[in-house]
């Protein structure tokens, strides 16, 4: 695409995508690489998570923690973890004692999250936890509390926050790129595969609400800027399905902003999505996929022309990014982006979410 349709298209100059994709770096580097202990060695910890550390300025993992002997030989030999710096779930709480340990990243089930990550902070340890960051507004409140107490900063792994096309999306549509917003649509969802810890409530607090369809409300929120004041949801679960025995399948919620945006939302545990669109009055940013673990593609429909909207690489990709940030800001003694408030803003709209779809009504929500 040459040069003037391009800047037809995005109407903004290349300083500001830089800046988009810069902002979360704005502090200054730390002294030393800090130390992630990863506690679960999960497919997420090991296939995602871990492998990135490669790509870190200011990050380098150090320890593990598992409850399986067997992960702890193949990764910490894989990563050359010392067998001092490998911890069953027993003695998770020795960690207190490892200098090299500067951050716990907390990569368990749901209904762990508050426990563990209380259980870092009071061993002196900064906590990244991953989302959900817990399965009540309680826990997440809990956890806040626990970390503020023990002086230690509290992130939660909202990866998407650190992705270069969702960065420039946030900048775009909250600076009315394509006219002030109207409507957000926002779909994420896929079939889930039977046996999975995620499908049983005592150990994910819920269904695909308590997982993929953070993605949706948590891109409503960080598209607008704003927190929703009126929830409204309807659930749709085929209970004869074994894999919903005890978790809801689909919801759809709608959202309601002060502004007067409405965001559609979809989270499913029965058919495929991965998308956002923000529609405005002279036109719309469209992501799909949007929050992927890579080939995030944008669109925009400008002034009568749609294109699409093409970033360089960036030096790091998201998850370094996201490793990364916590240091940044533990160097600096400034707040991450998505600290355990975000979290607990996510909880706190997903339990009026299934309110709204159990009592078959409206939730309002503080303003």
């Amino acid at each position: 695409m040459d040069r003037s349709k391009r800047e037809l298209i995005g109407g903004i100059g290349v300083g500001l995508v830089l800046a988009g994709m810069g902002s979360t770096a704005a502090c200054a580097a730390p002294q030393r690489k800090l130390g992630y202990a990863i506690v679960g060695l999960g497919y997420y910890a090991t296939q995602q998570i871990m492998p990135n550390f490669a790509g870190c300025e200011h990050a380098k993992l150090v320890a593990l923690v598992s409850g399986t002997p067997a992960k702890l030989a193949q990764y910490g030999d894989q990563y050359g973890i010392p067998k001092t710096h490998r911890y069953s779930y027993a003695e998770f709480d020795r960690i207190r004692d490892n200098p090299d340990i500067d951050i716990v990243y907390i990569v368990l089930p749901n209904s762990l999250h508050a426990e563990y990550s209380i259980r870092a902070a009071q061993a002196g340890k900064h906590v990244m936890c991953e989302k959900p960051m817990a399965v009540s507004v309680a826990e997440c409140q809990a956890m806040i509390a626990a970390c503020a107490k023990a002086g230690r900063k509290l992130m939660i792994g909202y990866r998407s926050r650190f992705e270069p096309y969702n960065k420039l999306a946030i900048e775009l549509a909250r600076s009315g790129h394509v006219g002030p917003t109207r409507i957000i649509t926002a779909e994420h969802g896929f079939p889930i595969k039977a046996g999975q810890w995620r499908l049983d409530r005592p150990l994910s607090g819920g269904g695909s609400m308590m997982d993929i369809g953070i993605y949706s409300l948590n891109a409503a929120r960080y598209l607008t800027g704003e927190e929703p004041v009126e929830v409204s949801a309807i659930a749709s679960t085929d209970r004869s399905d074994p894999r919903f025995a005890t978790v809801e399948d689909r919801i759809d919620f709608m959202l309601r902003f002060p502004s007067g945006i409405i965001a559609n939302c979809v989270s499913s545990y029965s058919s495929g999505h991965n998308g956002y669109r923000v529609i405005g009055t002279q036109g719309w940013i469209d992501m799909e996929p949007a929050t992927q673990y890579s080939g995030q593609t944008m669109m925009i429909r400008k002034d009568g022309v749609t294109a699409p909207r093409s970033l360089p690489a960036p030096a790091k990709n998201q998850f370094a990014a996201q490793l990364d940030h916590l240091p940044e800001c533990i160097a600096n003694g400034t707040a991450p982006i998505v600290a355990g408030e975000e979290g607990l803003a996510d909880l706190r709209v997903i339990e009026a979410i299934y309110r709204s779809a159990a009592e078959h009504r409206t939730v309002t929500l503080p303003a």
